[in-house]
């Protein structure tokens, strides 16, 4: 991207606006996670308990997503971002009131993670709507990359912050993040579209699941999408991060905060890397290539007992992921028609919440039963074996050469 394109880009209003609202919501929500992981495990010692942060938070995704994509288009996204911000901001507070005056207890902190979740059903898909009415004239590529540029630099910086400020206080990281919701929530009321998208009549029930369908039909978008599904589910160690950092590399909150991290950093890396160097042949080999290198590093994690061998392996896991994650999203975007893009959009971040949070309620599950290492070992002993098996049920998604 020239200088010239990045200030245009920059002195645009509504972008910078939207981009300092994601940020400071995205940052709340990495520092959110780390916090919340981390009083649950030191109430509980109990690697089920940390699963069922997952799967509180999934459920309301589940239910509410094709509602929440709907309303996305039927209402002013500014607003409901701002709702949802409230929502959040809300929740953070009682958090932070709850752990300051020592009475807060497991089942409120479900509570408010299933609160959450609500709120980022209707969150994620208003937000994504919203980039290309803040976007500059033929420049939505360039600000879509902005944005993911500022994901992932929450994802690194968020989960260090969270560990520190947890350290200091219990309380402190929910006080804080619910100040930087406070301040999402006025920079999106202070965004001045260039181009408002008008609202639609209310669609039928057919309308409203027609992604469902065009996914179902169409085998190189399903095989794709229940690719990441399934890797990602059985893959999911995440959820397990504070017992490794608590009982297995005997660091505190910050070394799950720098845990937290280490995937994000590999995945801006790779993101840069594919910024540059596009990949242009064998790209449905590629795909799969990476989720079985995701699923090595998923091992190479689960029998580490040093810090640096943990946080290199989850680094590479981060970049693994994101070539998948690449491959994916710009496979779905062009073999889906423009009118089916935001229905066949809300399945495909149903799918990804999905994979994220049931992975963790998984992996959550099976360490209960059987340990933490078993639980992350075999979950990339499974995420192998679903590439392979994958590979033989859609071939020509593993044929497919180029994004065209």
């Amino acid at each position: 991207m020239s200088s010239g394109v990045a200030q245009s880009l920059w002195r645009h209003a509504p972008l910078q606006y939207f981009l300092w609202a994601r940020g400071f919501s995205k940052f709340s929500s990495q520092i959110l996670t780390v916090a919340i992981g981390w009083q649950v495990y030191a109430l509980t010692s109990s690697a089920f308990d940390l699963g069922m942060i997952g799967l509180v938070q999934f459920l309301p995704t589940a239910i509410l997503v094709f509602v929440a994509g709907h309303a996305s288009d039927q209402y002013d996204r500014r607003r409901v971002n701002q709702i949802c911000q409230i929502v959040e901001a809300a929740a953070a507070a009682f958090l932070a009131w709850g752990s300051y005056a020592g009475w807060l207890t497991v089942p409120q902190i479900f509570v408010a993670v299933a609160l959450f979740g609500v709120a980022g059903a209707f969150e994620s898909p208003a937000t994504a709507a919203l980039l290309p009415g803040v976007s500059p004239e033929g420049m939505l590529q360039r600000a879509s990359a902005l944005s993911t540029g500022v994901f992932q630099l929450a994802a690194i910086a968020g989960p260090a912050a969270g560990g520190l400020a947890y350290g200091v206080s219990p309380a402190l990281p929910y006080a804080a993040i619910a100040c930087f919701w406070l301040i999402s929530a006025l920079l999106n009321g202070a965004i001045v579209l260039d181009r408002p998208v008008a609202a639609r009549d209310s669609p039928t029930a057919g309308a409203l699941f027609a992604g469902a369908h065009f996914v179902r039909t169409h085998p190189a978008i399903l095989g794709t999408i229940s690719l990441d599904l399934f890797a990602v589910l059985l893959g999911g160690a995440a959820a397990l991060l504070p017992i490794y950092a608590r009982d297995i590399l005997h660091t505190g909150p910050w070394g799950l905060g720098m845990l937290r991290g280490a995937q994000a950093i590999g995945a801006l890396i790779m993101t840069v890397l594919l910024a540059r160097y596009a990949i242009t042949r064998h790209v449905g080999m590629r795909m799969f290539q990476a989720v079985i290198v995701f699923g090595i590093a998923t091992i190479v994690f689960a029998l580490s007992k040093v810090v640096w061998l943990s946080v290199l392996a989850l680094a590479v896991m981060g970049a693994a992921d994101t070539v998948s994650v690449v491959i994916r999203v710009s496979l779905v975007q062009l073999a889906t028609p423009d009118d089916m893009r935001g229905r066949v959009g809300a399945v495909n971040f149903l799918f990804i919440n999905a994979s994220n949070q049931l992975g963790e309620f998984e992996s959550g599950m099976t360490a209960a039963l059987l340990g933490a290492v078993p639980a992350a070992a075999l979950g990339g002993i499974g995420t192998i074996a679903v590439a392979l098996i994958w590979m033989k049920l859609f071939p020509a998604l593993r044929n497919l050469q180029r994004l065209e």
